[in-house]
């Protein structure tokens, strides 16, 4: 039987079209279907910077995935491994579709203007053969580097044939170099600056004809210390079967506003894969940062994801910061002008917002686009509040905008109270407002014994021009009392053939006074143990208040016992393994007297502890060599002192006392390992009678 539905009117109708609609997109959403574009959605991970340690912390995300484009969606059919894209100044967008061997020219609202795929050259129909670089200049004229064919081509600016510059030849250029160009740029004057794959001399400079110029900006050669070593020792045939030490070679190149060119290497054995050159090809690129601008500092050991970054473009962005682009972990990194980190986004993956195979970036005003080849789109990145935030900041620094800068700052750091660069921003905006204690607050915060050093210079010539007659007369009581102090001392000491006497002369007259402490009985090991004591005391005292242009950190507790450790441990494990080692030896030393002789030898790192503690407060950067030179000349007068003791003691030669006090430092050595060796056994055997009393107990309990 058939059941007739009753005729519905036209209102109810389009509520259950409606319906059905809503319903649709219900599932759509659930199932992860778009109908349309890619569109505006949170970054599938979590943001992370480096602070000064080296180490990851969490950051809110400076920029998040708004939309992806195919081919399709930009009405050019699908791309095929994309290898280079970029956007010319009057806003075109060029991608180099490599896999089609075209190139596509998008307009600002990324609608197609033309797609060249082949072009007349010399009265034949020419075409691309895989290439890879492209490079437009200020004029709007376009050259690609057919990698395939081994030449760069021009286009006019309406994607027309103008001219193609083939394999360059020069007496210069070695005869077994294949010119295979993959990345180039070319500068106000014409000149083209090419990478070329496996030249590892460096960029190839061509003249505006394309005659070869000369090489320039080759990188530094990496050398394996352990392969170099054995390599002395190989044979004629077992050298060329071994690794050669060449220059590394260039992935990347890209030009700033300046003329410079930023290079990047992929080897990730290099400390400076990302350069800036000169036109002369010299690296004039900034690494203040807490660490070169390199990539990832902290990665896991895994086999896909493992070891540094790998570095595959770059690309110039405004204010002199630039952006790197990590192929391995698909991460982009951002630096300011002066090497500093400044924010990290991007991850691979097969989620929206993430990629497979990124190849390149490019920026479009604030906006990040990212080419990725191997899901063959482009992605748009938009700054979020934190990103928009910290950029306003950089470039309100790089102006010279104080206040505003300093809002910025301080906002960056209500987002992120993780940014160590914030403080180092506030720091700058109020050195420049002259406001140069706040300064070394900020810059102490941010790590920067660079600037606080600069603001601690300032602060300390306004404090001697406003405090001068205060600062004088202090200096003139403390010169008479220096003055009452040594009169007063000396007298004591010359009443007094006691131990302080004794340790103070034992410093300007080491022979005679180790003589005495041997022979004499002059010294007393107890006041030697005193002076380990007195040494570990200053010791803790330096390490909390030594001035941080000698001692940067933050940390405002700390182990004593660790202290102590480094101080005792190794006092008496020389003390032990000389009188250990000189006892097979013919050393005439007693373990009391080499305590005694050691204990003594330490008065100079104990003179020395309280005049290197407050130059350290009171010294800009500039001048810390006065510091390390005294702290050297303690430790040196230390040496020789040690050095004169254990002579003396053991009645040794100079030689043989030198031969000694080496072989003393390999005892030491064995000392330590068979430490190391019988804790890690007792270690086993504790989890060896846990186990066996569990399994006992396990037993117990069953039965």
């Amino acid at each position: 039987m058939l059941l007739h539905q009753p005729n519905q009117t036209l209102p109810s109708r389009l509520v259950q079209a409606g319906n059905r609609i809503v319903l649709a997109l219900v599932i759509c959403a659930i199932l992860g279907i778009s109908l349309f574009d890619a569109t505006a959605s949170a970054a599938p991970y979590e943001g992370y910077n480096y602070g000064y340690e080296g180490k990851p912390i969490k950051a809110p995300l400076p920029y998040e995935p708004s939309r992806s484009w195919t081919g399709e969606a930009l009405g050019v059919g699908a791309l095929n491994s994309p290898e280079d894209m970029t956007i010319g100044p009057d806003g075109t967008m060029y991608v180099l579709d490599t896999g089609n061997n075209r190139l596509i020219a998008l307009n600002d609202k990324l609608k197609p203007k033309w797609v060249v795929s082949k072009f007349t050259n010399q009265g034949i129909t020419d075409t691309f053969e895989r290439p890879q670089g492209l490079f437009v200049t200020e004029d709007n004229r376009i050259y690609v580097a057919d990698t395939g064919k081994a030449r760069i081509v021009e286009l006019t600016p309406e994607g027309k044939f103008v001219r193609a510059l083939g394999t360059p030849k020069s007496d210069m250029i070695r005869a077994d170099l294949q010119y295979v160009p993959i990345k180039l740029v070319v500068d106000r004057t014409k000149r083209f600056y090419v990478v070329s794959k496996g030249v590892f001399d460096g960029i190839m400079e061509l003249s505006p004809e394309g005659e070869f110029n000369g090489f320039i900006g080759v990188n530094p050669v990496l050398y394996n210390p352990i392969e170099l070593f054995w390599k002395q020792f190989a044979t004629k045939e077992q050298r060329k079967q071994m690794a050669l030490f060449i220059p590394v070679e260039f992935n990347n190149i890209s030009l700033d506003d300046e003329g410079f060119m930023y290079v990047t290497t992929a080897d990730e054995m290099s400390t400076e894969p990302v350069r800036r050159l000169n036109p002369s090809g010299v690296d004039v690129l900034k690494r203040k940062g807490y660490e070169k601008p390199m990539g990832d500092l902290y990665f896991s050991n895994s086999a896909t994801m493992g070891g540094f970054s790998t570095l595959i473009a770059v690309t110039a962005d405004k204010f002199g910061m630039y952006s790197v682009l990590d192929n391995k972990r698909g991460r982009i990194f951002t630096y300011d002008k002066e090497g500093k980190l400044l924010y990290i986004f991007g991850q691979n993956g097969d989620k929206f917002g993430q990629f497979k195979a990124p190849i390149d970036l490019e920026m479009s005003g604030d906006k990040v686009l990212i080419l990725d080849k191997g899901s063959n789109q482009i992605i748009v990145f938009e700054p979020t509040r934190y990103g928009r935030v910290l950029r306003k900041a950089v470039e309100l620094t790089e102006v010279g905008n104080e206040a505003e800068a300093e809002a910025a700052w301080e906002e960056a750091l209500k987002l992120n109270n993780n940014l160590d660069m914030a403080h180092v921003g506030l720091g700058k905006a109020k050195l420049r407002a002259g406001e140069s204690e706040e300064a070394i607050h900020e810059f102490r915060q941010g790590m920067r014994p660079d600037y606080y050093s600069r603001a601690f210079k300032s602060y300390r010539k306004q404090l001697i021009w406003d405090q001068f007659g205060l600062i004088a007369t202090l200096c003139i009581v403390l010169v008479v009392g220096l003055i009452i102090g040594n009169r007063m001392l000396k007298g004591r000491l010359a009443s007094e053939p006691g131990k302080i006497r004794f340790a103070w002369k034992l410093m300007f007259r080491p022979f005679k006074s180790f003589w005495e402490l041997k022979y004499e009985q002059a010294g007393h090991w107890g006041f030697s143990l005193l002076l380990l004591l007195i040494f570990i005391i200053l010791s803790v005292i330096k390490r909390q208040f030594t001035g941080f242009i000698i001692f940067q950190s933050l940390e405002t507790q700390f182990s004593i016992w660790m202290e102590v450790q480094v101080a005792v441990i190794p006092f008496f494990l020389w003390c032990i393994a000389n009188w250990s080692l000189t006892t097979l030896m013919d050393g005439e030393g007693k373990f009391k007297e080499i305590v005694t002789a050691t204990g003594y030898a330490l008065m100079p790192l104990i003179v020395v502890q309280i005049p290197l503690l407050i130059l350290s407060n009171i010294m800009t950067q500039e001048e810390t060599s006065f510091y390390y030179l005294l702290e050297s000349i303690s430790y040196v007068w230390c040496a020789l002192l040690l050095f004169v003791g254990m002579l003396t003691v053991h009645q040794y030669t100079a030689s043989k006392t030198v031969v000694t006090m080496g072989l003393t430092f390999v005892v030491i050595g064995i000392i330590l390992f068979l430490g190391l060796l019988a804790f890690s056994l007792g270690q086993q055997m504790m989890m060896f009678v846990s186990t066996v009393y569990q399994e006992i107990l396990f037993r117990i309990g069953e039965g």
